[in-house]
């Protein structure tokens, strides 16, 4: 039962990466686990509904050279196996091969982000958007820390509150955003935005920040980070690790959903006040449009 279960888990993890017609011989892998060991290729066409040709494109898609492969790996052949797992599973989340396709590409990569990102809305806590929502649109500095990756959504909410009209800003050097998280006051805000939740510098600049006075968020894809000790407001955005040796690639995706539902947020509170601070900035750059001369 136990060796049933793992192989279930094995295919369930390679679903996403295959075709529908593919997908249709992994869900009768997933019924028939125990009958696998016996089945020829032909067999297993033939109860699947699909050509031989597409039984050998799921195996490989799940990480196998061929049908072989994966019954010898199936009936405890251990070597091999190990062997296999090794090509199976390089990645953490993402299963990209390397004897994937361009075209697979797409499909792919809009899979797991709207994975991750119907994650992070089953991850927002309404009450503490709405907090952080309020203290934002009221604040007398805005203070963002972030490293490495987290300095894209970290960017874009600079963007987005200076469009709004607020006063913020963001150090790229991480000495500087502990500096001035230092010096922060009662009347300010400080974000952080950390995927893994235990970024050292983030952490320690949220820290000073909290010591300082000021109201703290923070904003992880981890449900329970070390940043949210130092956090009056937490926003969780996600909760599945989705990396590529050691790299974050889609850490960004769902936390731009949630610097989106802050400018939203923070638009809504006040809908008169910064629709005209918008109007306001859009005309400033209004002349920054390249035309052909």
């Amino acid at each position: 039962m136990a060796e049933s279960t793992f192989w279930k888990e094995r295919v369930r993890r390679g679903y996403a990466s295959l075709r529908p017609s593919e997908q249709h011989v992994a869900d009768y892998m997933l019924e028939h686990m125990e009958e696998l060991k016996k089945l020829t290729i032909g067999a297993l066409a033939d109860r699947a509904q699909v050509s031989e040709p597409t039984v050998i494109r799921c195996v490989r898609g799940l990480g196998f050279t061929g049908y072989r492969a994966f019954k010898r790996a199936l009936n405890g052949f251990l070597d091999e196996e190990k062997e296999i797992l090794q090509v199976f599973d390089p990645l953490s989340g993402f299963s990209l091969r390397s004897w994937d396709k361009i075209e697979d590409l797409p499909l792919k990569t809009v899979h797991i982000e709207t994975m991750l990102l119907e994650q992070a809305l089953k991850g927002i806590v309404v009450k503490n958007l709405e907090q952080a929502v309020t203290y934002l649109a009221n604040a007398r500095m805005i203070d963002i820390y972030s490293v490495e990756n987290s300095c894209t959504p970290a960017s874009d909410i600079l963007t987005k509150l200076t469009y709004l009209g607020l006063n913020c800003r963001m150090h790229t050097d991480a000495y500087l955003q502990q500096i001035a998280a230092a010096h922060l006051t009662k009347e300010d805000v400080a974000v952080a935005f950390s995927h893994s939740g235990c970024s050292a510098d983030t952490v320690k600049a949220l820290k000073l920040a909290h010591r300082s006075g000021a109201v703290t968020i923070a904003v992880s894809g981890r449900q329970n980070p070390v940043m949210k000790k130092y956090a009056d407001i937490f926003l969780c955005a996600g909760g599945t690790e989705c990396s590529i040796y050691g790299n974050a690639i889609f850490s960004k995706t769902s936390e731009m959903a949630v610097v989106d539902m802050l400018y939203m947020g923070i638009i809504l509170s006040n809908y008169k006040r910064f629709s005209r601070n918008l109007d306001r900035s859009g005309a400033v750059i209004a002349d920054r449009e390249y035309t052909e001369i």
